[in-house]
């Protein structure tokens, strides 16, 4: 259920936009359907896991959801607005890791060996 609800939050987005496109100017809707959606996430994740989740969530979601939803608003540019932002991410998580030694982070725990059966002494 804890994936479950920010899914069905960050879905919101796209339903809610959907109808509201057909009552209001679209710049509207699509203002009112992200801020539903981020409050929704974002209070979620606030109550489940703290302030600090919460925050990257919402940015999380503000950069990967509404910014690329918002892209195709500009004509003949979503490709390349979608490509820079690839770009840009894939430049924040490599600095970010540059000095992770993924060896180490994908290395399987160490087996423990079965416990040796110690041999009672005869009474």
């Amino acid at each position: 259920m804890n994936f479950f609800f920010p899914w069905a939050g960050c879905f919101a987005f796209q339903l809610l936009f959907a109808y509201l496109v057909n009552l209001i100017p679209i710049q509207t809707a699509f203002v009112i359907a992200s801020v539903v959606s981020l409050t929704l996430v974002s209070g979620y994740l606030l109550l489940a896991k703290g302030i600090r989740f919460a925050r990257w969530a919402a940015l999380a979601q503000l950069t990967y959801m509404v910014l690329f939803s918002y892209s195709f608003f500009f004509d003949g540019l979503s490709g390349l607005t979608i490509t820079i932002g690839e770009i840009v991410t894939l430049a924040i998580l490599m600095v970010a890791t540059a000095r992770v030694n993924w060896t180490d982070k994908f290395a399987r725990p160490p087996k423990n060996p079965p416990p040796i059966p110690v041999a009672k002494a005869p009474n």
